[in-house]
């Protein structure tokens, strides 16, 4: 099973480029202190590394299930 990770956004995306909001947008996160879970693939790990300035990422293990 795909491990996940969660990501919150804990900075402003005003002032910020478009790419970035676009970047937080299609993970999700609109809203400041909101957290998202998503499935911890390379595409998900390279959206998080472009505003890692931005955002907090923990990784969630699956053991319990």
């Amino acid at each position: 099973m795909a491990e996940k990770i969660n990501v919150t956004l804990v900075r402003s995306m005003i002032g910020r480029p478009e790419k970035h909001r676009r970047v937080l947008k299609g993970m999700g996160l609109t809203k400041l202190n909101k957290t998202v879970q998503l499935e911890d693939t390379p595409a998900i790990r390279g959206m998080i590394d472009k505003v890692s300035h931005l955002v907090k990422a923990e990784e969630i293990n699956d053991e319990a299930s």
